[in-house]
């Protein structure tokens, strides 16, 4: 029965601690790149692009994009050359709501680096995105690379 009692009393601090998943501030999280090569000799409309995929929550769902009212952001910085972009994010009013929760597809920028470089660049991405109170969620950086090739 002792035993019993202390694994409740572990069991409900372990329960009370864990992260709340919807915040005010956006939360994002890595989750895959496909395909992660790119090849320099080949036109891109004549091969498939990487593409990033982040998971997204919000507590408000203050996300997305409204015409003459609001707007949110994706930043994204490349770690090669820290070159940062940012994107509008798409009109999803529609899809948001309280505790949202969603999937990010990002084409991201290939900005090579000025210096002598190897006949592979290997490209990290550091994003992060804001919300229409431009609220910013955590950093990430990317833990997969796109192989940017140069034959």
């Amino acid at each position: 029965m002792r035993y019993t009692v202390i694994f409740l009393l572990i069991s409900l601090f372990a329960v009370s601690c864990g992260k709340d998943k919807y915040t005010t501030n956006p939360q994002i999280s890595f989750k895959s790149v496909k395909p992660n090569a790119l090849r320099s000799d080949l036109p891109t409309n004549n091969q498939t692009l990487p593409v990033l995929t982040i998971g997204i929550t919000d507590a408000e769902g203050d996300i997305g994009f409204i015409n003459g009212k609001d707007t949110a952001f994706v930043y994204i910085k490349s770690l090669i050359n820290s070159s940062i972009d940012s994107f509008i994010m798409p009109d999803i009013q529609s899809l948001t709501g309280k505790n949202y929760e969603a999937d990010l597809l990002i084409e991201p920028p290939f900005k090579r680096s000025s210096r002598p470089s190897p006949k592979v660049d290997t490209l990290y991405y550091e994003i992060y995105v804001k919300d229409f109170a431009k609220n910013k969620s955590n950093v990430i950086v990317t833990s997969d690379p796109v192989y940017y090739i140069v034959p």
